[in-house]
């Protein structure tokens, strides 16, 4: 286009802005790819604590009965952990 086609048309910085938002308007935008969780939130924060449980027990088993000269099944009573409270304490 020449300049006297423009001065004729009297196209403002204004009306081409409006016909880019119509066209903006008219065109569908691609919808954006949405995240399907397998696990929900819940799930995932429960599980994340019965893991850690789960690993602390472990620990504890593998602790004492492994490395140590325990049964395994002594990590479970009462008195072994009074045993080893009393020894940190130093009573």
């Amino acid at each position: 286009m020449s300049e006297k086609e423009l001065l004729q048309e009297k196209v403002t910085r204004e009306s081409v802005k409006a016909e880019k938002k119509e066209k903006q308007k008219d065109e569908t935008k691609p919808s954006r790819w949405v995240r399907v969780r397998m696990l929900p939130i819940w799930l995932r924060i429960l599980l994340f604590i019965l893991l850690l449980a789960g690993s602390l027990v472990l620990g504890a088993v593998i602790g004492f009965a492994g490395i140590g000269d325990g049964k395994p099944a002594d990590v479970f009573k009462a008195e072994t952990w009074q045993h080893i409270i009393d020894i940190v304490v130093k009573k």
